[in-house]
């Protein structure tokens, strides 16, 4: 992409990964508007993903949300960002560029609360690291 439009990140359950993407989107890179959506939604964002968003001082408020709701909405860019959501949607119907970048599931994460934290941080730093070459 060589200039700012509307992005949507798809996952399975849009609770976690395109949420966090949405937001690093909408806090970080002025002129574009992201929005996520999953295939599954889960209903809820997981409160880790809000926790991990917070400490970077982005206040996420969004909902789980389907992919349906998207159909008919016109996207420069739409990007899976889980081998799930890039299997179950594999063609996007609506222009825009399609692409794909794989996440682990922080909301996978087993052990304790620290530990889970910790790979909640750095799936959120894996996606923020990869926006910049995603989005030039």
């Amino acid at each position: 992409m060589t200039s700012p439009g509307e992005v949507l990140f798809l996952c399975s359950g849009n609770s976690c990964r395109s949420q966090m993407a949405e937001a690093l989107v909408n806090a970080r890179f002025p002129g574009w508007r992201a929005y996520s959506a999953g295939v599954r939604p889960a209903g809820s964002l997981h409160p880790m993903a809000l926790r991990v968003l917070q400490e970077l001082g982005i206040e996420h408020r969004g909902s789980s949300k389907s992919v349906n709701d998207y159909r008919a909405h016109e996207f420069d860019l739409v990007v899976t960002v889980c081998d799930d959501a890039a299997e179950d949607c594999p063609v996007w119907l609506g222009r825009g560029l399609r692409k794909h970048m794989s996440f682990r599931d922080p909301a996978a994460a087993t052990g304790t609360e620290d530990e889970r934290l910790a790979f909640f941080r750095t799936i959120r730093d894996e996606i923020a690291a990869a926006l910049p070459d995603l989005l030039t």
